[in-house]
């Protein structure tokens, strides 16, 4: 026959292990339902060289549907071909920002732009930056807008812009915004002169 004390101690240490795995299955589920901090998983640019200047950028603002010109100044190197890199990289920072009135989803970025040809100019986005982009027709053509807009009137004779995802062509930004032709610098600016 087994003793009555070591049943109580086996029945006692069933019990605590019992209640030990329902709270440890309790505290998985918390864990789960507790949403990961974000990331930044961009890479980091080396600091840019050059003096600070003034620039002009066309913010977004989703809620008035507009463009708005905002003066900032941002260090700007030299070449005409990193300048336009550095002022689409600013226009994409006012628009990761928390408080900003076009957001962007996280991990959006401008890769690089390449002024090729006299006039084009091709600015290549990572892929978080039309994955992750708000579908709908005014959201989309305002980012186009607001990247047009900002590179030709920073950077003298840009006529048209291409714009790939990855170094590659896409048909759309996220489902509106067409993005398998080139954006006439004109039309562009006619169709920003209304949304203002």
């Amino acid at each position: 026959m087994i003793p009555r004390h070591l049943l109580i101690a086996v029945a006692a240490m069933t019990v605590v292990v019992l209640a030990m795995s329902g709270y440890v299955w309790r505290m998985r589920r918390r864990v789960e339902q507790v949403e990961a901090p974000h990331v930044d998983t961009r890479p980091v640019a080396p600091p840019v060289s050059g003096p600070t200047e003034q620039v002009t950028l066309y913010v977004a603002h989703d809620e008035l549907g507009v463009l708005r010109a905002e003066a900032a100044h941002i260090p700007l190197p030299t070449g005409r071909q990193e300048r336009a890199q550095e002022l689409l990289r600013a226009l994409i920072g006012v628009y990761l920002d928390k408080s900003s009135s076009h957001p962007l989803g996280p991990g959006a970025e401008i890769r690089d732009v390449y002024l090729v040809d006299p006039g084009l100019a091709v600015i290549d986005a990572n892929a978080a930056f039309a994955n992750a982009h708000r579908s709908g027709v005014l959201d989309e053509e305002l980012t186009v807008a607001s990247l047009v807009e900002t590179l030709s009137t920073n950077i003298s004779g840009i006529t048209r812009v291409k714009i790939l995802v990855d170094g590659k062509q896409r048909d759309t930004l996220a489902g509106h915004a067409d993005l398998t032709g080139f954006y006439d610098v004109a039309a562009v600016n006619e169709l920003a002169s209304q949304m203002r």
